[in-house]
C-alpha cells in the first residue's frame, strides 16, 4: 500500500505545481495570494501546507516542474536532422510565443526575484548542460563542430523566449537572420561538400 499512497501523493504535488503555476501565468505573479492559489488548486491553503513547506517552496517546485516541462516539449520539437532545420528555425519561435509566453514571462518573474534567483542559476545551468549534450547529437548530422553548433543553439532559444514574452519581431528577424548565416558560413566551412544543411534553405 506504501508505494501506491507515495504514488498518490505525488501526483497530487504535480497537479497543484500545475495549477499554481497555471494560475500566477494567467493573473501576475505579484497579484495573486496563498488564498487564490489554494482555491485555483482545489484545495484548501492547508492542503497546499500538507505538501509544500510553505509558499516560496510551492513558487519555486511549480516554476522548475513546468518550465522544465516547457523545455521538454521545446526539444521534442527539435529537427532530427538537417533536412528539416530552416522549418524548424522558422516556425518555432511563433509556436513557442502562442503556446508559452506567459509561462515564461512568468518564470522570468520569479527567477530575477532575489530570493529565487540561486533556484534560477540552477534550474539554468540545467538547461545549458541540455543543449550542449543535444549539440552534440547534432554534430555528426549537420557536420560542424558541437562546440560551434551550441552557441547557436542559445541564439536560438533565447532570441525565441524573448520573442514570446515581448513580441519583438524586429529582434527575432535580426537573431534568425544571424543564425542562417552563421549556419551557412559554418557548413562551409566544415562540411566536405560546402553546402548548408538544406539545399533548399535560405543562405
Amino acid at each position: 500500500m506504501r508505494p501506491q499512497n507515495e504514488e498518490a501523493r505525488r501526483a497530487k504535488q504535480t497537479e497543484i505545481m500545475e495549477k499554481c503555476f497555471a494560475c500566477y501565468a494567467e493573473n501576475g505573479f505579484t497579484s495573486v495570494g496563498i488564498k487564490a492559489v489554494a482555491k485555483a488548486c482545489d484545495c484548501s491553503v492547508a492542503t497546499l501546507y500538507l505538501y509544500f513547506d510553505n509558499l516560496d517552496d510551492l513558487i519555486v517546485k511549480s516554476t522548475e516542474y513546468c518550465m522544465s516541462k516547457v523545455e521538454d516539449e521545446f526539444m521534442a520539437k527539435a529537427p532530427a536532422g538537417a533536412e528539416d532545420l530552416w522549418r524548424f528555425i522558422d516556425e518555432i519561435p511563433y509556436w513557442t510565443a502562442k503556446t508559452h509566453g506567459k509561462k515564461y514571462r512568468l518564470m522570468y518573474q520569479v527567477y530575477t526575484q532575489p530570493k529565487y534567483i540561486e533556484y534560477g542559476k540552477k534550474f539554468f545551468e540545467g538547461i545549458n548542460e541540455r543543449y550542449t549534450q543535444y549539440a552534440k547529437s547534432l554534430e555528426a548530422k549537420l557536420g560542424i563542430p558541437y562546440e560551434k553548433i551550441t552557441p547557436l543553439i542559445f541564439v536560438f532559444v533565447r532570441a525565441s523566449v524573448h520573442y514570446a514574452m515581448f513580441e519583438d519581431e524586429y529582434y527575432l528577424k535580426s537573431q534568425m537572420s544571424v543564425l542562417k548565416q552563421s549556419i551557412s558560413l559554418l557548413s562551409s566551412q566544415y562540411r566536405k561538400d560546402g553546402r548548408p544543411p538544406s539545399a533548399d534553405g535560405e543562405q
